[in-house]
């Protein structure tokens, strides 16, 4: 009895929060896109920076085909 009891607990207390879960979600991805964007950005630029500081090295080694 005291595990259906439990049971019934769990289930009324986890619902709204699935629900709650299931309503939250799409709110929270769009508001993380301009986040996501800006961390795109920013690893270009950091991409690019590599990109230009490892060039001498690489046109003096030849190992530009890798």
């Amino acid at each position: 009895m005291l595990l259906f009891l439990l049971w019934l607990l769990l289930a009324a207390i986890a619902w709204p929060l699935a629900l709650l879960a299931l309503i939250a979600y799409p709110i929270v991805w769009i508001l993380s896109i301009p986040f996501r964007i800006i961390g795109i950005s920013v690893r270009g630029v950091f991409e690019l920076l590599e990109a230009v500081v490892r060039f001498p090295a690489r046109v003096l080694t030849g190992s530009v085909g890798r």
